[in-house]
């Protein structure tokens, strides 16, 4: 078994990350309704840098995903902490399952931010978070999706739903993939401390991935590109192979 961090460490790690979420809590309430749209992100990347930073988790983004829109930012789903990876590089709004709005603290800060709930489930629902991307691009938005619609374990990715992608097309906005991959720091092999799949709860994954030292979250962009005639199924099944592709890079390539 690789070596973990004591308990007595994770545990004080714990506690320093429940201040932050209280923080955070506050940020919500009393700060970021005062602050314009540009103030309000500048807040939640400060916030979720240093939730990253708490973690003990290094991220590695040697190209930072496409700051002003319109674009699509489509990545692959890991754990609830790649939406905190979104908020700390990029100022997106995030388009997400509707369960995420119940999460503790990361709900209401994605909220805050603008964040599109979509229950998946629903076909109407579906067409009426594809009426709303399609505005937002019009006005300029950095939206981002998790195709897969539901976490991986990060060896192999799901497949993709092209829903969202038809907001892209009608609008001609560009997609950039971004692909997520947690890892041990020195030695680049793949981490599953992170993953939030199965049972899980957040509080497990939470403590698993604090046991787990020496953790770095890399996060690599691809080159925007249209549809360019493409179907949205066509679409995702390109993106996920450009994804995949992306995760297998090796590392400062």
């Amino acid at each position: 078994m690789p070596p973990q961090r004591s308990p007595l460490a994770a545990a004080w790690r714990l506690l320093r990350i429940a201040v932050h979420v209280l923080h955070g809590a506050w940020l919500i309430r009393r700060r970021l309704p005062r602050l314009d749209e540009a103030g309000r992100y500048k807040q939640i990347q400060a916030w979720a840098r240093e939730f990253i930073a708490l973690l003990a988790i290094k991220l590695e983004a040697p190209a930072l995903p496409q700051q002003f829109g319109p674009v699509l930012l489509v990545a692959n789903h890991i754990s609830f902490i790649d939406i905190v990876v979104l908020l700390a590089t990029s100022p997106c709004r995030l388009v997400s399952k509707a369960d995420v709005h119940h999460w503790p603290l990361i709900g209401p800060m994605a909220a805050a931010m603008g964040t599109v709930f979509i229950e998946r489930e629903s076909r109407r629902d579906a067409m009426r978070v594809v009426h709303h991307m399609a505005e937002a691009f019009r006005e300029d938005a950095v939206l981002a999706v998790f195709p897969e619609g539901t976490t991986g374990d990060g060896r192999e990715l799901l497949p993709f739903h092209g829903n969202l992608l038809q907001a892209a097309i009608a609008t001609g906005t560009p997609v950039q993939p971004l692909a997520l991959r947690y890892e041990d720091a020195a030695s680049g092999v793949l981490s599953q401390a992170p993953a939030y799949i199965g049972d899980d709860s957040l509080l497990q994954t939470l403590w698993r991935t604090l046991r787990t030292p020496g953790l770095q979250v890399r996060l690599t962009a691809g080159v925007c590109e249209h549809a360019q005639g493409r179907e949205r199924r066509q679409w995702a099944q390109d993106l996920r192979q450009g994804i995949a592709a992306l995760q297998a890079t090796p590392r400062g390539s």
